[in-house]
């Protein structure tokens, strides 16, 4: 079983669907989680109670303004007075194609990079300094098969945010290494979310579930498994790498 007890970890988008699932899971496997959220404070809540005093910490933050991650850093290095494990989970996924409007392409284009990749690059950033004064830590940055074989037509934002992020953690992973930081990406095809379930609201579940060899979307816990996985420590080795979790939908 995974032991993540007396581990500080950090887990953005923390309130609902995937997120959700990874605060809940570290935080069984013994972790002490600082929770944040954007606006659903109520869910947020609603975990931290679940969790039991003194195990979640919550911190809300509108990752779309840059000046607020390095106050969601402080907040939550904080709490205990470090964090062993960053888990940038958070992010958009919004509709804009090149028939539409240049104004709502352009907006798209720059909220989606902001909150999906240079948030999470801030957030990347103080971990590596914070970790650098003690004796490591470790960053999980959750990804996309987007990232890997590009989206639809009307998410090539999204695609281009979560291939940044695999470069951006392959970077880490090379560049601090002698200072015991050790970096992985999670990229999760489809995950069975109130955001996913809106998009098949509109286009249907069977064009997805047609591409994945295994017949099945994944659920929220099989990120959260891995993720809980990597956080354990016990992968140093394959520090860089990205871990695929989508039913053999996309194979390296």
């Amino acid at each position: 079983m995974i032991d993540l007890d007396g581990k500080v970890v950090l887990v953005t988008g923390g309130s609902r669907g995937t997120g959700a699932a990874i605060v809940r899971t570290l935080a069984v496997a013994g972790a002490d989680v600082v929770l944040h959220y954007g606006q659903s404070r109520d869910a947020a809540e609603s975990i931290a109670n679940e969790l039991g005093e003194g195990r979640c910490a919550l911190v809300s933050a509108d990752l779309a303004d840059d000046a607020v991650p390095a106050r969601l850093w402080a907040e939550a290095v904080a709490w205990k007075g470090r964090i062993d494990v960053l888990v940038n989970n958070a992010g958009i996924f919004v509709d804009a194609g090149i028939d539409d409007d240049f104004g709502l392409w352009s907006e798209v284009w720059a909220r989606t990079l902001q909150v999906n990749l240079v948030a999470a690059s801030h957030l990347c950033r103080d971990a590596a300094r914070h970790y650098r004064k003690r004796d490591g830590g470790i960053i999980i940055n959750i990804a996309s098969r987007a990232a890997n074989r590009g989206d639809s037509p009307d998410h090539a934002h999204y695609a281009a945010s979560k291939g940044g992020m695999i470069a951006m953690t392959k970077t880490f992973a090379r560049a601090f290494a002698t200072d015991g930081v050790t970096a992985f990406t999670v990229a999760p095809d489809f995950v069975r979310t109130e955001m996913a379930e809106e998009f098949f609201a509109v286009h249907g579940e069977e064009p997805v579930v047609s591409e994945i060899p295994l017949g099945e979307v994944a659920e929220p816990v099989d990120v959260a498994n891995m993720v809980a996985f990597l956080a354990s420590g016990m992968v140093r080795q394959s520090t860089g790498q990205t871990f695929d979790v989508n039913g053999a939908s996309y194979v390296r």
